[in-house]
């Protein structure tokens, strides 16, 4: 029976609980983590030795409904389908701060699976998890060089907080940062960031401030582990015998090293003669009883001579200095059909981005335990396999093609119009036509001139440059700007940073622990920092060459978007009775209408003629009507009694017979007809709101006072003379139309119509 543990500890003012082995007892470890009224479960279980040649570690978020007291919204289903983005984004930043971690030779399958069993809807689940995860592997039996701990860090401008850790979700609202960091004394092994253009000196702070965060995090969950922490699993690493490595370098290794030198950013070392070099040798040394090892002898050897050229020579395999950029292309404007593209290329990194704009309508609903989200800004990324020159499955999205856009998306967002200037759902289109590292950086540079080209007033262009790093220790390294394939997997970190000419709106840093690198250093990120914001704003400024600044007008294939604000009491006149109303601007405009619960109306058609008659229509409706007033309508009904003239689209008033003329008038027919365009002046509007007419130059206190009698049994009302003569009408039974019914409260929904 394992033994079960809990410990409390205070984080950021709160107290955050984890009980080991509680529940889940075949897993290896367990562990329930709870922050406020969030709480996850987290477990950990190691298979047996893959055979795969890699280590194969399976980390998923499994997110509830229930967490949040939430059953589906789908009318037929109602179980949780295919995990949410946000769900594998979460699974993605555990993931990457894990990984490094694992010893290199250690190839058991591990499975690890968190799951949110409850949430408050104000603490995050994602650190919470992150937590738990660390602590489990630490006290499990499975080999893993941990613990970590993780922060949030969030910049608080409401009340001049300033930097507060773990913050809560309503107060990030106010928050121009939200940082994530884990790591433990040693060093840093992720970030994950996005801010409203934060300069790098508060970046910094941030990020110090995180770090003592987590390396007290980190100090509590040694704790536990000296307590019931399990006896490290025992397993027969996977070595590559050194002399034989020896023996292949000393033969071949001026071969190996002329086969990476490429001395031009547009090429790469050739994959068919690395693979020829791998046969000739694999017959060279057929009597080796390693001679399986071969292919990974020459991997070993192309990152020995790669990392060798930079911190000896301070050189690149292309032939840049250890902070050139490769050279940029930009064009935009290149689809015909499109409402905005445009193609960034970065050596041999090339991505086309393609902007498609569409009515707020279109926006996207995300359902998750915390409730329903909204997305009006979209970007999408994708990485076929021939962009890597190579064969390969398409179809479904992978989790790194996910990540990739959620990073751009992230990067773009600070600078994105709010809806009222700009009132448009947004989607981009990044296609990584040619990869060769830094695709996410390219789909940025990408996407920020493709919606200027597309006429999107962005408030600063935003472009990203990935930094990498070749490491021994935290005291020998060197740092490296536009990081290419071949040093991403060869070296020790990618360091995405994203930003304006201001700041920085997103980080991510992955990093690859070996040796006496455990991870950065507070000083190695602040040098990253420093030099990524150069070469940002040497980006910038080839782009800016290209776009100076957002197109005027968008593209005349993008739907026409207005907004109307109208009072929320007047929704109900907007919408009509069962949404009789709306639909009939609907049917009749061809534009969409879109009514939001804050009385914001948005109205969008193809032909900006549709778009002007809907929102006249709708001003209409919901204008106030003064006594006084005079209007040009259109004689719409004729009854016995009297014409109903329209005032605005969508309300009309009465025209009493007795008013039409300062002689008597018998037949309303004898002067007016329908479709007639007459002059009207308010008379009145009584306790209902309806609306009394006179015809213009008809005298009230002149006009005839007699009309004849409505025939029996027909509809309307049938007139009464008054005491003392004179005729008053009767208002009609059961209500009329236009500004003569009663319209029934707004009780729809959100986009009811």
């Amino acid at each position: 029976m394992k033994k079960y543990y809990k410990t409390e500890f205070e984080v950021g003012g709160k107290t955050l609980t984890l009980e080991i082995n509680k529940v889940a007892m075949r897993a290896n470890t367990s562990v329930i983590a709870r922050y406020g009224d969030t709480e996850v479960l987290a477990t950990v279980i190691s298979g047996k030795p893959s055979n795969q040649g890699f280590f194969p570690l399976t980390i998923d978020f499994v997110e509830r409904l229930y967490a949040g007291g939430i059953i589906k919204g789908s009318r037929w289903v109602k179980r949780e389908g295919r995990p949410t983005d946000e769900a594998i984004l979460t699974s993605r930043l555990i993931d990457r701060s894990m990984r490094p971690l694992f010893p290199k030779d250690y190839l058991n399958e591990v499975q690890i699976m968190v799951t949110l069993l409850s949430t408050d809807g104000e603490n995050d689940h994602d650190v919470l998890s992150l937590i738990a995860v660390s602590a489990a592997l630490h006290v499990s039996s499975i080999p893993w060089n941990g613990p970590i701990g993780a922060a949030r860090m969030g910049y608080i401008t409401k009340d001049d907080l300033g930097l507060v850790v773990n913050p809560e979700t309503s107060q990030m609202e106010f928050s121009d940062l939200d940082l994530v960091v884990s790591g433990n004394k040693d060093g840093v092994v992720m970030i994950e960031a996005g801010s409203k253009q934060l300069p790098e000196d508060k970046m910094k702070k941030a990020v110090e401030a995180a770090i003592t965060e987590v390396e007290k995090i980190a100090t509590e969950i040694e704790k536990i582990r000296k307590e019931i922490g399990q006896e490290k699993m025992t397993y027969v690493p996977h070595i590559v015998d050194t002399n034989f490595t020896a023996t292949v370098d000393k033969d071949h290794g001026k071969e190996i090293n002329e086969l990476l030198l490429t001395k031009d950013s547009l090429t790469l070392p050739k994959q068919d003669e690395i693979e020829d070099l791998k046969a000739k040798l694999a017959v060279e040394y057929a009597e080796n009883p390693n001679k399986g090892q071969i292919g990974e002898i020459v991997e070993y050897l192309f990152k020995k001579y790669t990392r060798k050229l930079v911190l000896e020579k301070k050189e690149r395999i292309d032939g840049r200095k250890i902070d050139e950029i490769r050279p940029i292309t930009c064009e935009v404007g290149l689809l015909p059909r499109t409402h905005g593209s445009a193609i960034f290329q970065r050596g041999l990194t090339q991505v086309l981005s393609v902007v498609t704009l569409a009515s707020g309508s279109l926006e996207q609903w995300i359902e998750t335990a915390e409730g329903m989200e909204e997305k009006r800004y979209l970007h999408h990324y994708s990485d076929p396999p021939y962009a890597q020159g190579e064969t390969g499955r398409t179809g479904a999205l992978g989790r790194r093609e996910i990540g990739h856009g959620a990073l751009a998306e992230r990067a773009i967002i600070p600078v994105v119009p709010k809806q009222e200037i700009f009132p448009y759902t947004i989607r981009v289109v990044s296609e990584v036509l040619s990869s060769n590292g830094s695709t996410s950086m390219g789909s940025t540079c990408g996407s920020t001139l493709a919606l200027m080209d597309a006429g999107v007033p962005i408030t600063a262009p935003v472009a990203g440059v990935a930094m990498g790093l070749i490491a021994e220790s935290q005291k020998e390294y060197t740092i490296l700007t536009d990081l290419s394939g071949f040093e991403d997997f060869y070296g020790n970190m990618d360091f995405k940073v994203a930003g304006t000419q201001m700041g920085i709106t997103a980080i991510q840093l992955d990093v690859k622990l070996g040796g006496a690198f455990p991870g950065l250093s507070l000083k190695m990120i602040e040098e990253t920092l420093d030099l990524a914001r150069v070469g940002r704003l040497a980006i910038l400024e080839k782009m800016i060459a290209i776009m100076p600044q957002s197109r005027r007008n968008v593209s005349q294939y993008a739907p026409k978007v207005v907004t109307v604000k109208i009072p929320v009491e007047k929704i109900g006149e907007v919408i009509g009775p069962g949404g009789k109303i709306i639909k009939n601007i609907i049917a009749t405009t061809g534009a969409d209408v879109n009514v939001e619960d804050d009385g914001t109306v948005s109205i969008s058609a193809v032909s900006e003629e549709a778009v002007l008659k809907a929102k006249t229509w709708v001003e209409g409706l919901t204008r106030e009507l003064t006594v006084g007033e005079e209007f040009e309508g259109e004689v719409k009904r004729i009854l016995p009694f009297g014409a109903f003239v329209e005032l605005t689209p969508g309300k009309e008033g009465l025209v009493h017979v007795s008013k039409m003329s300062n002689d008597f008038v018998s037949d309303p027919a004898e002067v007016v007809n329908i479709g007639d365009k007459v002059k009207v002046k308010i008379h009145e509007i009584d306790e209902m709101g309806r609306v009394n007419l006179i015809m213009d130059g008809v005298d009230p206190n002149k006009a005839s006072s007699s009309s004849p009698r409505p025939p029996m049994g027909g509809g309307g009302f049938r007139p009464r003379p008054p005491m003392g003569g004179g005729f008053r009408p009767r208002p009609p039974m059961g209500g009329g139309q236009g500004s003569f019914s009663n319209p029934r409260p707004y009780r729809g929904g959100k986009r009811d119509r």
